[in-house]
């Protein structure tokens, strides 16, 4: 079965929970228009038509209309439609994750309109470290300040295009299966491209904004009840729920891998971005993960769907397998005996393993709430609050405009010895560019030709290999086309024969001879090279790092439909590069690490160096956040409005102090959130531009200790916030630190606790202490 990257093959197998059910999908889904068309009244008087009645009233209505076969039907992917009460087909399984596409069963792209906009893959727009930028997909404006817009009025790209579309007729359903916001906790996975990288406050705050844009909802979200009305522009669907980060390494496939997860490694790590998503972002969809965790598969987990999801953090939406999940629990895990039993475990018909018809309308009641928050059960949708988003709003130019600034805020500038770059704007300079990605129209998707034309009379390419893989070492053309040029620049890396759903790297290195042509027309070029990384996971280049003859290196992961454009302006200095990456770059040395090992904490007795940047004790050849600029900014802490003690004891209602081995703590579960908010202190971060360009610069605020213990991080990001300064200009950002929130981690049982100790507070170089004293 071929897998596509990050979509379902066609053959899929759907489930939809309150707990869930197994059907196979249909095969075909007709497209009529909506329900409750109020041409004919025998439909249009059905109380589940009538808008005036609250939703859950409406659906209660719907399902208890509905056969014993209809309701079965109901709970597939491509649901069919019901004439007799005037419900059409829905389709569920729609895509859009840096963009609508049509690899799902819901979106056609024809025939009125034919594409829409492609933005870079997640993990570049990650790299912006601006969530109003992925709220909007972009500003309206490059030129204006997020602080001159109301971000409240600004609508999602993605979301205002899925619409047009179905207001066209192209759509059978508009239910989206993204985004993915599992931790990329390896560098060698191939689906960590989709992803917002490593760190789950970067990961939890960009499925809050992704959802809230998506969805129709304010950058500032707001309850969304389902009987106080909650139209959704479109669903947006957090996946793959949990602990789900291995495709396909040295034979084992994410069908049968066990991931073996602490509870404190879940309770700061793989849980929170879904948290995120469900309590702030109001997600109207999750999809638990093919693999297992712990030994029950995630799609069969009472405790991690019903407990967690819908009781811990009051989840209302639908969940739903990914494809083939439930029939994997039987086929592949062997969890279930029967295929029966594989069934009736994802039910979670608990006692005697017996279905029961209530459960089955609890399903139904979550499906149908959000077909109806869509609007879909409300009549003519052009007569509805979106009804006049039109085709003219798919990939216009202003949405053209958003792609490209996104693509400029992403790429991070990780090497400029002797200010390499920009390059000099003279049409007199020939330019030389090389590498098997120099026409990559599937990873670039940009002309990258066209746009550097813009800036060198003379441009001359040659690929140096025939394809990514570069298994040869021929590259003489190659060594004679650098000779002649004043400027090179190299652009190599992977593309999704390296990476991609199902495919998973054995090592980190650049592919073939990739290395060997990059020394080789470096070492003959006029000028040291720059070098251009294409690619979503990291990539060792530790000779590029330390190779004089390599005098600029940039990465643009995959940069979407105007990465050639983006490219061309950091090149030649119309742009100030001031992405930051999303992952620590890793050296060769970490693959001594089998990909099956979860744990995210380092072990020292065997060796064990742990995973992500705020763990990992071996060698990185970039650390999380790193990223140059053009213009060199200088930060400080406003330590007059801040304070360098933190103290939990000094109420009368502060709870008792426990103590350990290790020193005493706090439980944040007997602190309460009225003493957590009363504790909240405002952090005062002064940031200026002292370079001679102006730019947009991610400024990225950690907590710290510099001997953790207990299982506490060594940094770990805690806010971030995106400031545009001239040339010379000074700002102030300010953040507000929780203690129970920021300064909290988990025990070895997932209770979050606050220990007393010496911390630090960083931005840049630039550290400020903070004691607590619980």
């Amino acid at each position: 079965m071929k897998l596509h990257s990050h979509t379902p093959p066609p053959s899929a197998l759907i489930f939809f929970f309150t707990t869930a059910l197994l059907l196979l999908c249909p095969t075909e889904s007709s497209q009529p228009p909506y329900s409750c068309d109020s041409s004919p009244p025998s439909t249009s008087s059905y109380p589940f038509c009538k808008t005036t009645l609250p939703i859950y009233k409406r659906v209660r209505d719907l399902v208890s209309r509905l056969t014993f076969d209809e309701k079965i039907s109901q709970l597939v992917n491509s649901a069919p439609p019901i004439p007799r009460l005037g419900i059409p087909s829905y389709e569920w399984w729609s895509e859009a994750l840096h963009g609508v596409a049509d690899v799902g069963k819901g979106i056609k792209l024809y025939p009125t309109i034919n594409n829409a906009t492609s933005f870079p893959q997640v993990i570049l727009t990650a790299a912006s470290f601006n969530d109003h930028l992925w709220y909007r997909i972009g500003q309206v404006s490059p030129t204006h300040r997020v602080k001159k817009k109301n971000p409240s009025r600004l609508r999602s790209v993605i979301g205002t295009e899925a619409r047009a579309v179905y207001n066209a007729g192209q759509a059978t359903g508009m239910t989206f299966w993204a985004p993915n916001i599992n931790i990329f906790r390896d560098p060698r996975w191939g689906r960590g491209q989709e992803t917002p990288g490593e760190d789950p406050t970067v990961a939890g705050r960009y499925a809050v904004s992704y959802v809230r844009g998506v969805q129709g909802y304010s950058f500032f979200g707001g309850k969304h009840k389902l009987g106080a009305g909650g139209r959704l522009q479109a669903s947006a669907c957090c996946k793959h729920f949990t602990a789900y980060d291995l495709d396909n390494w040295n034979n084992v496939t994410r069908f049968r891998f066990d991931a073996r997860v602490t509870q404190q490694d879940l309770a700061d790590t793989y849980h929170p971005p879904f948290q995120k998503c469900v309590q702030e972002g109001q997600a109207s969809g999750i999809m638990c993960a093919y693999n297992r965790v712990n030994g029950v598969p995630s799609c069969a987990d009472y405790n991690l769907l019903t407990k967690v999801a819908r009781g811990q953090w009051d989840f209302h939406g639908y969940i739903t397998s990914d494809c083939d999940a439930v029939s994997i629990i039987h086929d592949m895990q062997g969890y279930a005996k029967k295929p029966e039993d594989a069934v009736a475990d994802v039910l979670k018909a608990v006692e005697q393993k017996k279905l029961n018809v209530s459960k089955i309308d609890r399903a139904l009641h979550n499906l149908f709430s959000v077909r109806m928050r869509l609007g879909l059960f409300d009549g003519n949708p052009l007569k509805q609050p979106y009804g006049t988003i039109g085709p003219d709003q798919v990939c216009s130019k202003v949405h053209q405009a958003l792609a490209l600034e996104a693509a400029r805020d992403g790429i991070v500038l990780l090497k400029n010895s002797g200010r390499l770059l920009p390059l000099p704007k003279a049409k007199a300079i020939s330019l030389a560019v090389i590498g098997p990605l120099a026409n990559a129209s599937e990873a670039l998707l940009g002309n990258y030709h066209e746009a550097l034309e813009d800036y060198a009379k003379d441009i001359i390419s040659h690929p140096g290999c025939d394809s990514v893989q570069c298994p040869q070492a021929a590259f003489d053309e190659a060594v004679g086309t650098a000779k002649e040029a004043d400027y090179l620049v190299l652009i190599v890396g992977l593309d999704q024969s390296q990476e991609r759903e199902g495919h998973d790297r054995l090592h980190l290195e650049l592919p073939g001879k990739q290395q060997q042509l990059i020394t080789s027309v470096a070492k003959v070029a006029k000028k040291p090279v720059v070098l251009v990384i294409l690619s979503g996971g990291p990539v060792d280049i530790s000779f590029a790092k330390f190779d004089k003859k390599v005098g600029s290196i940039l990465w643009a992961g995959y940069p979407g439909e105007a990465g050639g454009i983006a490219l061309a302006e950091i090149i030649f200095g119309d742009h100030n590069p001031g992405g930051r990456l999303p992952m620590a770059w890793y050296t060769q040395d970490y693959v001594k690490m089998p990909m099956t090992d979860m744990r995210i904490r380092p072990h020292p007795k065997t060796g064990y160096l742990g995973r992500t940047y705020r763990f990992y004790a071996g060698r990185k050849l970039f650390d999380f956040g790193y990223g140059l600029s053009y213009s060199n900014y200088v930060h400080e802490f406003a330590s007059a409005e801040s304070q360098n003690k933190l103290y939990l004891n000094e109420s009368s209602i502060s709870p008792t102090a426990k103590s350990s081995d290790s020193g005493r703590y706090q439980l944040v579960q007997d602190l309460g959130e009225e003493f957590c908010e009363k504790k909240k202190l405002p952090v005062r971060v002064g940031v200026q531009n002292h370079g001679e360009m102006a730019g947009k610069h991610p400024v990225l605020l950690f907590v710290g200790e510099k001997n953790p213990k207990n299982g506490r991080p060594m940094k770990q990001l805690v806010g971030f916030q995106s400031v545009i300064l001239n040339a010379g200009e000074r700002a102030e950002v300010e953040f507000v630190l929780s203690p129970c929130e920021h300064l909290s981690h988990p025990n070895e049982q997932g209770l979050m606790v606050v220990e007393e100790g010496s911390y630090f507070l960083g931005v840049g170089d630039v550290e400020y202490p903070l004691d607590i004293i619980v």
